[in-house]
């Protein structure tokens, strides 16, 4: 392996913010507390109520576990260089943060096909679901999903430290993602390209394919159902994951699964912004809002909170 002429990168963020530097570092600062302390609410309500201990719940854990570390591996260091009109990082954190990001990406598409297909055996075999779904089923899923998405982008990310990297350490972007890494190398990266290709296709695309063809069980099956209540009760049950998978896959297929060459460099950003800063956001804030059971356990803490309160006053 050639040794590389660059140990360190330049990441410019967001320049030309001017007057808005403090209002943007603010706005992105709120969202990234919130994003942190919605996720965590969910965690605990999970953890704490004994009407959440279902696998969807579950499922749902691990998919803001996914939120809270992809959000922390990109904001702060984004904050950093909104102030400084810039940060760097060594190429070494370069690649790593990289693959922390990658590899929650795709576990997060993999999670959120999990989820669509237990909606589905919860709506269109209700009577197998228990038999199907068993804490072991779960617990596997949610195994493999982080397991896979971590190994797909662990040999990516080894194979890409070994490139020669020689050209300028200056990235037009605010975290170290896919093609801007790309850009600094040297080397031949046509075998990178394809299998990055390849990566997208199993990982974004073909469970894209499965969570549209689970809700078009689901809605064949809602459809069926004869009592206006029934639809709406099965409906409320997935609304708030179909939600959150437009959202993801919407962000995802316009950066990554669109022709670059079409786009400026600030569009690229600010659809970048949708899946690794928005993204995150909403999902606690969907699941809150849309979801009856999260209320309530929500409402029942914090009763709690003031009856314990009260007592020791």
């Amino acid at each position: 392996m050639e040794e590389s002429n660059i140990t360190s990168v330049l990441l410019l963020g967001f320049p030309g913010l001017h007057s808005f530097t403090i209002l943007f570092f603010l706005l992105i600062l709120m969202i990234y507390c919130v994003t942190i302390c919605g996720n965590l609410l969910v965690i605990t309500l999970v953890s704490y109520s004994k009407n959440l201990h279902c696998p969807m719940y579950f499922f749902l854990t691990q998919l803001t576990m996914s939120d809270i570390i992809l959000s922390s591996n990109i904001v702060p260091n984004m904050l950093h260089g909104v102030l400084n009109n810039g940060s760097s990082m060594s190429l070494s954190g370069c690649i790593t943060q990289f693959l922390f990001f990658s590899s929650c990406d795709c576990s997060e598409c993999l999670l959120l096909t999990v989820m669509s297909y237990d909606r589905y055996l919860a709506i269109c075999r209700p009577l197998h679901y228990n038999s199907l779904m068993t804490p072991l089923v779960c617990l596997m899923s949610v195994l493999l999903s982080w397991l896979i998405g971590f190994s797909l982008t662990i040999i990516e990310t080894i194979n890409i430290s070994k490139l020669h990297f020689c050209k300028s350490n200056v990235i037009d972007h605010f975290f170290c993602d896919f093609d801007p890494i790309l850009a600094l190398s040297c080397s031949n990266i046509m075998t990178f390209q394809i299998y990055a290709l390849v990566i997208g296709f199993f990982v974004i695309v073909c469970p894209f394919l499965i969570i549209s063809i689970s809700y078009a069980y689901i809605v064949h099956t809602v459809l069926k159902i004869q009592s206006i209540t029934g639809r709406q009760k099965a409906f409320s049950t997935c609304s708030s994951h179909l939600t959150v998978v437009s959202i993801f896959y919407g962000a995802l297929f316009s950066v990554y699964l669109t022709p670059r060459k079409g786009k400026s460099i600030s569009l690229y950003k600010i659809l970048s912004l949708m899946y690794t800063i928005v993204t995150p956001l909403t999902n606690p804030v969907i699941y809150c809002l849309r979801n009856k059971d999260i209320k309530e356990a929500f409402r029942k803490v914090i009763n709690r909170l003031v009856k314990e309160t009260r007592g020791q006053v």
